[in-house]
């Protein structure tokens, strides 16, 4: 099968860094003393906007100076590793379809993801990085699954016919998601549904 997995907050706990450094910027940059730092409050993907109270000028300022030590710092979700190399093992293709940003001044994303990769032991077939459109690159790779913590992202490719899972996560745990996606809380339940079915 060709398996095509999204990176952040779904293989690795990028959100944890995400506010860890949202706060660091509040105190450093900003002068700010109300820091954050409450997973529990997001609600959505624009939770740097909703949680800072952040303009988008803001929010890019932040991108600037912190979103490569925010990759470099990420870890991998529970088991995210070994059932990744389980599934690869097992003769599946593993492409990681991304759409962490490229055009953040001396950030060079994809060298960062691929070191993260290396680090931890996380084989692949193919790294699309800055894939705004996962559907087109999915419908070019021939992707049979997919696994992302977005559900719009799924729902374009559920009515495709693409076999999905939503990793639960603080921005979207509340949502009703469609008998048509799978929610999942973690990188075993993946395998154990794959294996069923």
């Amino acid at each position: 099968m060709k398996i095509g997995i999204d990176i952040d907050d779904t293989t690795l706990n990028t959100v944890n860094e995400m506010i860890r450094y949202g706060d660091i910027f509040c105190h450093d940059v900003l002068k700010k003393t109300d820091t954050k730092n409450s997973i529990s409050d997001i609600t959505n993907r624009f939770y740097l906007n909703s949680l800072y109270g952040w303009d988008d000028e803001t929010k890019f300022n932040f991108f600037n100076l912190y979103y490569s030590q925010v990759l470099k710092d990420c870890t991998p979700k529970l088991d995210s590793p070994k059932i990744i190399r389980k599934l690869k093992e097992e003769g599946n293709k593993i492409y990681f379809i991304s759409a962490r940003l490229t055009n953040i001044p001396n950030c060079p994303t994809e060298n960062i993801t691929i070191d993260t990769f290396k680090k931890y032991n996380i084989p692949y077939d193919k790294i699309i990085i800055a894939a705004y459109d996962k559907l087109n690159y999915c419908l070019e790779n021939e992707i049979e699954i997919f696994i992302d913590d977005s559900l719009e992202v799924l729902e374009s490719l559920s009515s495709h016919k693409i076999k999905c899972y939503l990793m639960t996560t603080p921005m979207n745990q509340s949502i009703i998601v469609s008998k048509d996606i799978k929610r999942v809380s973690n990188w075993e339940e993946i395998y154990n549904d794959l294996k069923e079915n």
